[in-house]
């Protein structure tokens, strides 16, 4: 029984040492932090700046829209209201009137939400040079604070060191299982 109760206790002995190791290596392990994109865009000076000028510049296109819109429906209503008495020149000149106006109004909303349109120009106008600032801010305190990676919550930016980057070995794998 003596040699039980030894072996216990150099077992228990033994995981209590293997514990403490594994709690000290993971003390000294890898520093992780995170940025709350959502706090950042609203208390960030620059920020709510950019985005008042978006919505400025954002309601004035969508007002010109309307009003566009506002004017097509007008030139429809009046031309139900007349369509009876119009001769069939008279309503082709009209319909194509009103087919001119909405295409006028199609490309303008190409023109500006459009893949590549002002909107999305300006936006990025606007907001590229914010990101980039705070890609800069975050990569600071990441060196600063002996940060191991920094990640946001929304907006994809961050901070990784680049000794685990693993890229060149995921590469090498490829290759290896293409052979």
């Amino acid at each position: 029984m003596l040699t039980f109760k030894k072996v216990s206790l150099t077992v228990i002995c033994a995981l209590g040492v293997l514990g403490l190791m594994v709690s000290s290596v993971g003390a000294q392990g890898m520093k992780i932090g995170f940025v709350k994109d959502d706090v950042i865009k609203e208390k960030y000076a620059a920020w709510q700046r950019a985005q008042e000028q978006w919505e400025l510049e954002s309601r004035a296109w969508d007002d010109e829209a309307l009003a566009k819109q506002t004017e097509i429906e007008d030139l429809v209503a009046e031309y139900d209201k007349q369509k009876l008495i119009l001769s069939d020149e008279k309503k082709k000149e009209k319909e194509a009137a009103i087919r001119a106006k909405q295409e006028a109004l199609d490309a303008y909303t190409r023109q500006i939400y459009g893949p590549g349109g002002t909107a999305e120009q300006k936006h990025a106008t606007l907001l590229q040079p914010l990101l980039e600032k705070a890609t800069e801010a975050i990569e600071a305190v990441a060196v600063e604070g002996d940060y191991d990676v920094i990640f946001t919550l929304q907006s994809g930016l961050g901070y990784i060191k680049e000794s685990y980057d693993v890229t060149d070995k995921v590469l090498e794998q490829l290759e290896k299982l293409d052979q």
